[in-house]
């Protein structure tokens, strides 16, 4: 048996947590029974096979896709794990209802801001006041949206297990053991976090967005979907130099996204951080065969 040290990541689930390290993915959930589920699975990324995929940018595009095909996993697990065996979700039902989920998401954050946009263009403005106008609809929709979901009771729980799940990844990278008493007392800020990572694709995507002038507001469209990859991975090399360093102005240039994550992170219970902890050290190689 390894047991694996590297950057580890992870997302909330419902009633879990997922945890994805250099070689396993691993997926905690809490049964209504009390008892913690647990289910594993080698992950190898595409950039292991393809050395090109590692370049900037490229790496980004690639780790946004892997992290959707993860996440659709930890989620059916999750799910499953939550209903009884007859109204079990299949993967193909799970892909159809993220599919759905990002269209919605397309549609509120990039579509119906640059419709909006289009009455501010008719003022004759110029391009660049349009785009900081347009970028501002799209933060003010998406802080609106996280504040409307956030006061949702089920949605609460899972942003403790998110909260649960930075706490932990705090508490290994400070070198502490990974003991519910030791993760209770770190922060439930973490400056990789996915929350921080869609903050950034909303500021960056109003630089990117603008190299792009056409007078057709549906070719704008389209021209704004075509660089979502662009600007993700962008953002990407952002998160991946802020995880990395710990200097005044990359600490200052991280607090917005760190200010946010307040809303979509809640203080965990002892047995949230328990399943955490069950996720992290699967992930970590802790217990596995071989």
């Amino acid at each position: 048996m390894s047991v694996q040290r590297g950057v580890f990541g992870g997302q909330a689930v419902i009633e879990g947590v997922m945890m994805r390290g250099p070689q396993w993915m691993a997926i905690a959930v809490r049964r209504p029974d009390g008892e913690i589920a647990v289910h594993r699975e080698e992950v190898r990324s595409l950039m292991q096979r393809y050395p090109v995929l590692r370049l900037p940018i490229l790496r980004g595009m690639v780790a946004m896709v892997e992290a959707l095909t993860l996440g659709i996993s930890a989620l059916m697990f999750s799910a499953n794990q939550s209903m009884p065996e007859d109204e079990q979700l299949s993967r193909g039902e799970m892909t159809v209802t993220t599919v759905v989920g990002f269209a919605f998401a397309i549609a509120l954050f990039v579509v119906a801001p640059t419709l909006l946009t289009n009455y501010v263009k008719a003022l004759s403005v110029t391009p660049m006041v349009t785009h900081v106008v347009e970028g501002a609809l799209r933060l003010g929709l998406f802080i609106g949206y996280l504040v409307a979901i956030s006061l949702m009771k089920d949605i609460q729980r899972v942003f403790q297990y998110h909260g649960a799940e930075h706490k932990v990844i705090n508490a290994y990278e400070a070198g502490d053991e990974l003991t519910v008493e030791n993760v209770r007392r770190h922060s439930r800020e973490h400056k990789r976090c996915g929350t921080s990572f869609l903050l950034y694709v909303v500021v960056i995507s109003i630089l990117i967005f603008s190299l792009i002038n056409v007078e057709s507001v549906w070719l704008r469209v389209v021209a704004r979907i075509g660089m979502l990859p662009l600007v993700a991975g962008v953002a990407y090399e952002w998160i991946r130099i802020a995880g990395r360093h710990d200097n005044a102005l990359v600490n200052a240039l991280s607090r917005p996204g760190m200010w946010l994550q307040g809303l979509t992170t809640r203080e965990p219970d002892d047995s949230q951080i328990e399943v955490a902890i069950a996720s992290f050290e699967t992930a970590r190689g802790h217990g596995l065969p071989g």
